[in-house]
């Protein structure tokens, strides 16, 4: 059964332990076959990633924003925000503009430049799973709960509540309550964030911003479509061309070593 209310993770790295058990598990969720102890950061083939920094274990993914800048930039609509808190991605309606990578302020998608088709790659929030009442896979596999899956609004309280109780523990910030409207990920941590790389960020939603600049240029949004759907086809033959060069070498060089 579908979760009704919006769910989040509270990820507290003062407990994590580094064990990559989340990356793993996330790794076999999604069929990866990347090795989890190669992973060091976001990739096409990883949509999770732990790197240390100052030795504190720093979590790496999507943070599917309550307004997510992704959703708001894509001309196609592959990009969608679900009720339940994932933002999914549909590779079947993607033009391959990339607006999304430029307008992540995490720098999470990633694109697959190694693909003959490629999609753009990141976190779901094990949306599937989500679906079906589950938790997140890195949230059941983490062993030390610095992972925990829930209501957002009641891992805000639980947070909080960790700070209250251990203030010489915690920063006290919930990165994430806010943050460009809030996100869904929520963190915690024994050090300033912007120590751990975590970019600065004031409370408005990005995609407000955005409308605000378009307001100003409506021409641009009739003309960029254009633009794109030419794009589009443009990239699309050329994959064709690419295909059917490569497939007339290969049969051109078997032919040749037959009759050698």
């Amino acid at each position: 059964m579908a979760l009704a209310r919006p769910q989040a993770l509270l990820i507290d790295l003062t407990r994590c332990i580094g064990c990559n058990e989340c990356t793993a598990a996330c790794l076999a969720a999604h069929h990866l076959d990347t090795d989890p102890e190669t992973v060091r950061a976001l990739s096409s083939r990883s949509l999770t990633a732990l790197e240390e920094r100052d030795g504190i274990y720093v979590r790496q993914m999507c943070r599917h924003c309550l307004e997510p800048s992704c959703v708001s930039v894509c001309p196609v609509e592959a990009f969608r925000k679900l009720p339940a808190g994932p933002v999914v991605y549909d590779a079947k309606r993607c033009l391959g503009c990339r607006y999304c990578m430029q307008a992540c302020p995490f720098n999470v998608p990633k694109y697959e430049w190694d693909k003959a088709v490629p999609a753009v790659v990141k976190c779901d929030f094990c949306a599937t799973r989500q679906a079906e009442g589950q938790p997140t896979a890195c949230a059941e596999a983490c062993p030390a709960e610095a992972t925990v899956f829930g209501p957002r609004d009641e891992l805000i309280a639980e947070a909080h509540r960790r700070i209250a109780e251990s203030p010489d523990t915690y920063h006290p910030h919930v990165y994430g309550e806010h943050e460009i409207g809030g996100t869904s990920m929520l963190f915690l941590s024994p050090v300033p964030f912007e120590q751990l790389g975590f970019p600065a960020l004031d409370g408005a939603p990005l995609p407000a911003l955005t409308a605000a600049a378009l307001e100003k240029i409506p021409g641009i949004l009739s003309i960029g479509g254009a633009m794109l759907a030419g794009i589009w086809w443009i990239t699309n033959r050329r994959e064709e061309v690419a295909r059917a060069e490569h497939a007339a070498r290969a049969a051109a060089e078997e032919s040749n070593h037959d009759r050698a």
